[in-house]
């Protein structure tokens, strides 16, 4: 069965997702927070509050269905995670509840890949209040030709053609896919080397959204003053792999009153994400 672009619209059940102060610690460390970052991974520090990473979102906003029930026949060892945004409406609590529903609110024909783009809103559960939304699209690798609209076209947040204005570098540790895995996404890609090697990797890689979260961490540290109510809003689209014990180099270009556009490196030369725009309280 092909893809079925008539899916747009289609919603998930709402589903709901916990957290507590130890789900945080344990989102912090593995996106490499230490000791230079006591409000993210203690709870117990004197004289610091525990505080709550805004990209953690990405992990905690859970649907309660697959989003892809109504898409098609997907080959999902040729799924690629393209791109990831998260808009923060309000700081993200040390303990809550969420309810979760997504819809799919894109679906293009590349040719030679089929775009899928889902949208979630994440609510409190208790409330009703709205927390976070994220959108993220899956690039399916050999799913093209199904004579769908080939969707929007150029490029975002293109960075000017001058030096950035900060830059921010994190060096990532030989465990960090392991301890980032610990937040759910246990895809032994990022833990196996026998699986890895057979997906074409030299060894197991980093989790996109690990990347995504380190250069989160970035931007919280440069422009927000490491404040999470000052963070509203991160995009960016995924361009190339990481291995843990990388380098991360989080270019930053200021491009008006409380926005920027950036890009991560790896090793000092590959760009690894791309296309990044960030909004913020200045």
């Amino acid at each position: 069965m092909p893809i079925n672009p008539d899916a747009v619209g289609s919603k998930t059940k709402p589903g709901r997702r916990s957290w507590d102060s130890k789900d945080a610690l344990i989102y912090a460390l593995g996106v490499g927070c230490g000791v230079n970052d006591l409000a993210f991974v203690t709870e117990n520090s004197e004289g610091v509050e525990q505080q709550v990473l805004p990209t953690m979102g990405v992990v905690l906003g859970t649907p309660g269905s697959s989003p892809f029930e109504n898409v098609g026949e997907i080959n999902w060892t040729m799924l690629l995670h393209g791109e990831q945004s998260i808009e923060l409406h309000r700081p993200i609590p040390v303990a809550g509840t969420v309810e979760s529903v997504a819809e799919i609110v894109g679906i293009y024909d590349k040719g030679s890949a089929a775009v899928i783009v889902m949208e979630t809103e994440s609510k409190d559960a208790e409330s009703g209040e709205p927390m976070w939304t994220t959108r993220s699209a899956s690039f399916i690798r050999g799913s093209g030709g199904f004579g769908g609209d080939r969707g929007p076209s150029g490029k975002k947040n293109v960075a000017p053609e001058r030096g950035p204005d900060r830059e921010v570098t994190y060096s990532t540790s030989e465990d960090q896919a392991l301890i980032y895995r610990l937040s759910g996404d246990r895809n032994p890609l990022h833990s196996d080397p026998k699986f890895a090697a057979a997906a074409g990797f030299e060894r197991p890689i980093l989790h996109g959204l690990c990347t995504y979260g380190i250069t989160g961490r970035g931007l919280l540290s440069a422009l927000c003053a490491g404040d999470p109510a000052r963070f509203k809003k991160m995009e960016a689209r995924f361009s190339a792999s990481v291995y843990p014990g990388d380098d991360l180099t989080i270019r930053i270009w200021e491009t008006g009153e409380g926005q920027a556009v950036f890009q991560t490196v790896r090793n000092g030369d590959q760009v690894v994400i791309d296309g990044g725009g960030f909004t913020y309280t200045s």
